[in-house]
């Protein structure tokens, strides 16, 4: 990963306190597991962005080394990686998720 793009991925997750990396946009997801982050964050009423993976081949690259995490998407609250379509739907399901994001959302 380039020095420019680590500088992006950075300044992304820095300025979002909700921030998902995935195929598609919040509008239009483009897989299944995008897909559920999206309905799981929209159900929880929490403001988020993301990042089309598909539109930026060095993103898509580089979110996977920067957070040592191999797959799509990825989940960011309040700086920190959470998890992918797995954890959160495990998360959720525990109710900590909701946890999680009215933290974030309080700082």
């Amino acid at each position: 990963m380039t020095p420019q793009t680590k500088a992006r991925i950075e300044s992304l997750v820095q300025k979002n306190k909700v921030i998902v990396f995935m195929k598609g946009n919040k509008l239009m997801p483009q897989c299944g597991f995008s897909n559920n982050v999206v309905q799981i964050l929209n159900v929880l009423g929490v403001p988020f962005e993301t990042v089309d993976v598909l539109a930026d081949s060095e993103i898509r690259d580089g979110i996977k080394e920067f957070s040592s995490w191999p797959t799509i998407p990825q989940v960011y609250v309040n700086g920190e990686f959470v998890g992918g379509s797995d954890i959160l739907i495990e998360l959720y399901q525990k109710g900590e998720l909701q946890q999680i994001v009215e933290v974030a959302m309080a700082s």
